[in-house]
């Protein structure tokens, strides 16, 4: 065994006995066997050991975040399940092994790798895919968390493309669960890795200029606790003191934001004092130091969070303090027994320590939460990643039903926001409500400890404006679905008003005419035009007028057009033996002022349409040509309405079929003796592709008519083997 595997092996073994009892430790080194016997000691392209890849992650797993033996196991086997390698064991295997706790988080992290997550987009639908699979067992969370920590580590490995995609996947995405669950120092470590390979130069300024004044801070720190630790000491009070550095991604984005030098950021660390505490004793300990505290330094009361009486959903607990210390500097002290450092080190794992191997029920609800909203067929997923990110690193505040049932909300939340967490229908309904007893509006921003009543009435309909002032993502996305809703509902009516309009004014429906409605009054979509039709903002009357105008100028300008746009001599030859509303195209296609487009080879009895070119004529395109929307929306100018001179003389016109089907044997030579049958068709070329049984061949022929090549289609249709035929457009 390579020496470095035996060395990671050992750093694991030793990080399983602050946990693990013996027997749980000899599982660990079975599953590791177990793992080795299949991996040996291959490597990835990158000339990464893989075993000892997964050595390192169960250790972070087992160390870092303090989960159990079943977790650990998975960190383990992490790989087993998908390396190509001769041994690989399905699922069944590893749950016969290892037991279906093992085999369900490493089914869960199978279905996050079916993803591709080192390169998915954050704009796709697989996000949604991806944070589902996430939002399903904690543990599955956890152990993909300590999986990216340790590709964060050695991110150097991987190339340019693949740094940025897993750096801004990480920031987005696993650094706020992280956060979430309470692991706040892997939360660091990830976005500090992010800083340093995004924006190199950022993380070097403020790694050089805390490594500079690093002894400043040391003299600080110890003038700082020197009275708090003798007081506490005479007090007889166990405990331990420490400093703790802010991250460097933390202090970047605060010198960013306020706009200040690294000089000026006067939170750099935090003192922390850890109690050694009986569980009956922790809170009336935590408040005496705290008031022990705030005799010696003068306390700023605005800065001052009390996370014990109330701790956050995600289990942290500890009283914050920020106090003006020596030199007349502002200094934020954490207050906090063992116990509860070790939830604040190790976030919801703790909770497995302390919960009997069940994540708390804020956690469970918060997961449903996330769930729920990422069901939601219309979730528009940028606008949830941008919000789960925002949400996730806000303050918690608390407030109360009048049964006094205790709802966490989003500091900044407002009114509605509490009205949608009770239910969908009542924020829906919501016209505003009482807070202690007095009337406010929907705006109102919550604060702690208030007490909230609502009141709906039946009449009341989200609105658009607010999503000026809702925080939560569930009530945002609820708000932006009952919109959307609405929106169609009137979308549909306008839809129906216009259609009336149309028909009474006799005008035929259609794309161009939606396309003149959409340019003329600077819409994109045609939902628009109708939603506004029916919400009044567009005036009937004016599109009768738009359309009629439009109309009579069509109608008018096919003489005027060409002789506007061709020389004399050229235009004198021009035929308007119809009127003069239309170019009359006779079947003689060899008149040397029109000619067919190539694009959609038009044929004799197809409907078309003339377009002045610059040098060239005129060319005689389909109407369903598919340049045609281009050319009636930017050259409108251009475009003659044209008709075929009926006529008893035969000419050929070139078309293109497409045909597809099942390989038989003999096909081309059915196709040919069906075409040599037909008096008046002639093949220029056939072409034939097979690939697995089937065939997609192209045709291309000379017919009389669109009614002799609808004959001819028919025809081949009936070729055994040919199962699709259609006309192509050049």
């Amino acid at each position: 065994m390579d020496k470095s595997i035996e060395k990671a092996w050992l750093a694991l073994a030793e990080a399983c006995k602050e946990n693990l009892q013996e027997n749980e430790r000899q599982e660990v080194r079975r599953a590791f066997d177990y793992a080795y016997d299949i991996l040996e000691e291959r490597k990835w392209k990158s000339g990464e050991t893989i075993i000892l890849h997964s050595l390192e992650v169960a250790e972070v797993v087992a160390r870092e975040i303090g989960l159990g033996m079943d977790s650990i196991i998975a960190g383990l086997l992490h790989n087993v399940p998908y390396e190509d390698v001769p041994k690989r064991p399905g699922f069944n295997e590893i749950e016969e092994m290892f037991g279906p706790f093992v085999r369900a988080i490493l089914e869960g992290m199978a279905k996050i790798n079916a993803l591709g997550t080192d390169t998915v987009d954050l704009h796709s639908e697989n996000y949604r895919k991806l944070m589902l699979a996430l939002a399903g067992d904690v543990r599955v969370i956890l152990v993909k968390i300590a999986d990216r920590l340790h590709v964060m580590r050695h991110l150097e490995t991987y190339s340019d493309d693949s740094i940025r995609k897993i750096a801004v996947e990480t920031s987005h995405l696993y650094a706020p669960l992280a956060h979430r669950l309470g692991l706040y120092y892997v939360n660091s470590e990830m976005l500090d890795l992010c800083l340093k390979y995004l924006s190199p130069e950022a993380y070097q300024h403020v790694f050089d200029c805390l490594k500079e004044s690093e002894t400043e801070r040391k003299n600080f720190v110890a003038e700082f606790v020197k009275p708090i630790e003798e007081k506490l000491k005479s007090k007889g009070f166990k405990f331990e003191m420490k400093a703790r550095t802010k991250a460097i991604n933390s202090i970047w984005n605060k010198m960013k934001k306020s706009g200040i030098p690294f000089e000026e950021v006067y939170d750099i660390f935090a003192i922390r004092v850890i109690l050694d505490s009986e569980p009956q004793s922790e809170k009336s300990d935590c408040w005496q130091v705290y008031s022990i505290v705030t005799e010696e330094y003068q306390a700023n009361p605005e800065r001052m969070r009390d996370w014990i009486t109330v701790p956050k959903s995600n289990g942290y607990e500890s009283l914050h303090a920020t106090v003006l210390g020596p030199n007349k500097k502002w200094v934020e002290i954490q207050i906090r027994t063992q116990r509860m450092d070790e939830v604040a080190e190790k976030g919801l794992a703790a909770h497995w320590k302390y919960k009997g191997g069940s994540a708390s029920a804020e956690m469970e609800k918060w997961l449903a939460s996330v769930r729920e909203i990422l069901e939601n067929p219309e979730l528009n997923v940028v606008d949830f990643i941008d919000e789960f990110n925002t949400n996730i690193y806000k303050d918690e505040i608390f407030v109360f039903t009048p049964k006094g049932d205790l709802k966490r909300l989003p500091a900044g939340a407002s009114l509605l926001d509490f009205a949608y967490e009770i239910h969908s229908a009542v924020g829906d309904h919501c016209v505003g409500g009482m807070v202690d007893g007095r009337k406010v509006t929907l705006r109102y921003q919550l604060k702690n400890g208030e007490q909230i009543a609502i009141d709906t009435s039946n009449n009341q309909k989200p609105k658009l404006d607010w999503l000026d002032f809702a925080v939560t993502s569930k009530a945002r996305n609820r708000i932006k679905a009952s919109l959307n809703e609405e929106r169609k509902r009137e979308a549909d009516n306008g839809k129906e008003i216009l259609l009336r309009k149309l028909k009474n004014w006799k005008i035929e429906y259609n794309d161009e005419v939606i396309r003149t409605l959409l340019k003329h009054y600077r819409l994109k979509l045609a939902q628009d035009l109708y939603y506004n039709i029916s919400t009044e903002k567009i005036d009937t009357l004016s599109i009768k007028e738009l359309l009629s105008a439009k109309g009579e100028t069509e109608q008018q300008s096919a003489r005027q057009k060409l002789a506007d746009n061709m020389a004399t001599d050229q235009f004198k030859e021009m035929d308007f033996s119809g009127g003069d509303d239309y170019l009359v195209i006779d079947n003689n296609i060899k008149d040397v002022n029109h000619k067919l487009a190539q694009c959609c080879n038009p044929i004799f009895g197809d409907d078309i349409f003339g377009f002045v070119t610059i040098s060239e004529g005129i060319k005689i395109h389909r109407r369903t040509c598919p340049n045609a929307k281009q050319m009636f929306e930017r050259y409108p100018y251009r475009i003659i309405p044209a008709k075929w001179r009926d006529s008893d003389k035969k000419t050929s016109f070139q078309a293109t079929i497409r045909l597809s089907g099942i390989e038989e044997v003999g096909i081309v030579a059915q196709i040919s003796n069906v075409i040599s049958k037909d008096v008046g068709v002639s093949m220029r070329s056939i072409a034939i592709d097979s690939t697995g049984g089937e065939f997609l061949g192209t045709l291309r022929v000379y017919v009389q008519n669109i009614d002799h090549l609808e004959f001819l289609m028919r025809k081949l249709q009936h070729i055994k083997g040919i199962q699709h035929v259609s006309r192509a457009d050049g």
